[in-house]
């Protein structure tokens, strides 16, 4: 009888560890491998980032998320390994991490840190048509006012009469050669130092909704364009580098978890500007919860249940 409870005990032993050790693989549900997702510190990435990890989840992986990052810190973190994929733009792998000239088209900007990022074993998967470029932009009732659609009415305006106008910027577009400098290079204009006013970045849209300047630069996906009704202003010179969203995956982790390669694929390819956009305006302008407008969203199109 000794023997036969001892073997009974070890037999439940033994199933109750199995058990254990199915449910830590597991995860979330699933039962494939662990896949840790970044995101950088403002509303579209937060968005990008929990549907990413939902999505995943979904499918069966046991996802970590990490997001709230800075720039330079969450492209490190996946050079590093820490984590295995994010959002990245491409204007910003191009110009800040890979340092390489502007590139105007979208295509071609894509493909560019495509193919170098391979050789830092950093896959680029689909591109996006969520393109998260600078902006110039205005209220809709002053463009209407003053005839102005573009970049170029812009310019002809300050041309002939710049006392009419000031500028909210923030510090860094203030300074770049592909912000402020480089517009106004490349357009024929210039506003007086004194009509440029520097400001935060999280005051340059209120600015511009209180009337306190008449122009703002901004950002095309930014939700408070919708919710301030604000226009963005044609850049028919093709100046403002393209900045697509498109997933980045550490190429040791693809190798690992090969379907996560068509799942994100499929993502992108239902994300556009016109969706960010509503997307971000729910957040910011509506304050609705981020992982509630992630999971509405995912409902919609079929990618969770």
């Amino acid at each position: 009888m000794k023997k036969w409870f001892l073997f009974i005990c070890t037999m439940v032993l033994i199933m109750t560890l199995a058990a254990c050790g199915s449910d830590k693989t597991s995860g979330s549900g699933g039962n494939k491998g662990k896949i840790t997702v970044g995101g950088k510190d403002f509303t579209e990435q937060h968005i990008l980032t929990k549907m990413t990890a939902l999505y995943l989840k979904e499918n069966g992986y046991d996802v970590e998320e990490a997001d709230g990052m800075g720039s330079t810190v969450v492209r490190k973190a996946l050079e590093n390994g820490q984590i295995d994929l994010y959002w990245e733009y491409t204007g910003t792998a191009l110009i800040v991490f890979l340092k390489q000239d502007v590139v105007t088209d979208p295509d071609k900007a894509y493909q560019t840190v495509k193919d170098i990022d391979a050789k830092n074993g950093l896959v680029w998967l689909n591109k996006s048509d969520v393109n998260n470029s600078y902006a110039v932009l205005m209220r809709k009732d002053t463009a209407e006012k003053l005839g102005i659609k573009s970049l170029e009415d812009l310019a002809d305006a300050v041309n002939k009469d710049a006392s009419k106008l000031k500028l909210a910027s923030n510090a860094e577009f203030f300074s770049r050669q592909d912000g402020l400098i480089g517009l106004q290079k490349k357009y024929g204009f210039t506003f007086p130092k004194k009509n440029i006013v520097k400001m935060d970045n999280g005051l340059v849209l209120n600015a511009l909704k209180e009337q306190q300047v008449q122009v703002s630069m901004g950002t095309t996906t930014d939700g408070r364009n919708k919710g301030f009704n604000l226009v963005v202003l044609e850049d028919n010179k093709q100046f403002f580098p393209p900045y697509n969203a498109v997933p980045v995956v550490r190429e040791e982790a693809l190798k690992k978890n090969p379907e996560a390669k068509e799942l994100l694929n499929k993502m992108a390819a239902k994300l556009n500007e016109e969706t960010m956009t509503e997307l971000n305006y729910r957040v910011d302008v509506k304050h609705e919860d981020v992982t509630k407008v992630a999971k509405e969203w995912l409902s919609k199109n079929g990618f969770i249940k």
